[in-house]
């Protein structure tokens, strides 16, 4: 295959360039957004796993403060309640076990406050308890700081079993209760996460096969339309080295075709001009040869002689002339000169042509007279040499856009697909070249129509 062969026409070029940039480019856009929506979801997970991971850190040493913390003041108490070393005065010894006792509320306290700004709701009830009971705590324990040693030698011990140790253990139960509730909300946590992954992976797994399910239909879509811009490459490459080859062919033909022309008026030149020109010699030297011997009659008859030779030989000119470019078409018009065409056609081929056309066509511009003119001249000569037909009907009508000629004869027909020859190229060349189109509507046996159609052009 040649280099002109191989080579695709631009705007099909252009058109493959654009489908590749689509169909790949829709493609990566979709494998981006897969990648993307992955790292977002991962990210996300993460930074909530984070999150998770503190608030129970956070929960879980704050519990683990205020277990400590209720324990220790519940021992500090219990060391007070018992303590009956000091005999004198009712606050002997207090103000130790106090200080203690109120840092360790204190720190109770912020405990608490802590605790309250990251519960959870469901929590709400057991931290509610755990307050109130915390308070009462502290208010049955506050008030033993009044008593004496002898009060708390009496009362201490029952006191603590009593009071302190149920107490302490009640609120350190609370606390578990409220670390149980933690560990659940870890455990929720966790189990949401493993949902929210196995949502996701479901979404990828979706995602992926509609990716897969769309790259297909894209690349298949994208080779549909390659192969279908192959094809049509490939048809136009064909079509544009079919109509290179048909003007190759043309012009060799124009050239025969001329070189025919050429010859036929040399022969004709040389047969009529030549000959008729050779006879008047040969009169006016018999012209001469009389006047010489003053023969009137002889000189007489040559002079006619010559005269009817001189008017046979303008005849042939002229004939000649209007042959090459009838004079009428350009001062008479288009439809004078088709007419005289179809009576020099009917006279010297014995085929009846006449021409119908209701229209004024002198604003014709003279490339539209001559295009016409050219046109149906070589369609009556394929009539005249091809068709065997009897007759031929020549239609010039004007509409406000076109121009349409159609030139109609009776004979055998042909099939124009499989027998178009040097005379329709030609046709087509000229019509084409106004920017017209020209059709051969014929078959077997049905006689043949040349229609072909120009557009109007003010002159």
């Amino acid at each position: 295959m040649s280099t002109s062969e191989q080579n695709i026409p631009g705007p099909i070029q252009g058109q493959t360039r654009l489908l590749l940039s689509l169909g790949f480019g829709g493609l990566l856009l979709l494998l981006a957004f897969l990648g993307l929506s992955a790292i977002s979801f991962f990210s996300r997970v993460e930074n909530q796993q984070a999150q998770i991971r503190k608030d129970y850190v956070e929960r879980d040493g704050t519990l683990g403060r205020l277990r400590g913390d209720i324990y220790l003041s519940g021992t500090y108490m219990r060391d007070y309640l018992l303590d009956t070393s000091t005999l004198s005065g009712p606050a002997t010894g207090n103000e130790t076990h106090e200080a203690k006792f109120s840092a360790e509320w204190q720190a109770i306290l912020g405990a608490l406050a802590l605790y309250r700004g990251i519960l959870h709701q469901e929590e709400r009830p057991v931290f509610d308890q755990l307050n109130r009971e915390l308070l009462d705590y502290h208010d049955q324990l506050q008030r033993t700081f009044a008593w004496t040693v002898d009060d708390r030698r009496a009362r201490g011990a029952g006191f603590v079993q009593e009071q302190v140790l149920p107490r302490r253990m009640t609120a350190i139960g609370l606390v578990d209760r409220l670390h149980e509730a933690s560990d659940r909300q870890l455990e929720i946590s966790s189990r949401a996460i493993g949902e929210t992954f196995a949502s996701f992976r479901l979404k990828l797994v979706v995602l992926l096969i509609a990716t897969g399910a769309i790259g297909l239909l894209l690349a298949g879509f994208t080779m549909a339309w390659l192969l279908s811009l192959e094809r049509a490459a490939a048809s136009t490459l064909q079509e544009v080295l079919r109509t290179r080859k048909e003007l190759h062919e043309l012009s060799g033909q124009l050239v025969s075709v001329q070189e025919d022309e050429r010859r036929r008026i040399s022969r004709e030149l040389h047969d009529e001009v030549g000959q008729v020109l050779s006879a008047m010699m040969l009169g006016l030297g018999n012209l001469r040869s009389a006047l010489k011997t003053n023969d009137r009659e002889e000189a007489l008859e040559q002079v006619h002689l010559i005269e009817d030779m001189t008017e046979r030989n303008a005849n042939v000119v002229r004939n000649i002339s209007l042959l090459l470019r009838p004079t009428m078409l350009d001062d008479l018009g288009l439809v004078p000169a088709l007419r005289w065409l179809a009576r020099e056609v009917s006279r010297t081929n014995r085929m009846e042509v006449d021409v119908s056309s209701v229209d004024e066509l002198e604003d014709l511009p003279e490339g539209h007279r001559t295009c016409v003119y050219r046109v149906v001249q070589e369609a009556l000569r394929n009539a005249c040499r091809h068709s065997g037909g009897q007759r031929v009907h020549v239609s010039v009508r004007m509409t406000e856009s076109q121009l349409r000629i159609d030139v109609q004869d009776d004979g055998k027909g042909f099939q124009p697909s499989l027998e178009t020859g040097v005379g329709i190229l030609g046709m087509e060349e000229r019509v084409a070249r106004l920017g017209g189109k020209l059709r051969v509507d014929s078959s077997p046996g049905q006689g043949t129509t040349v229609h072909f159609e120009l557009p109007t052009v003010a002159a």
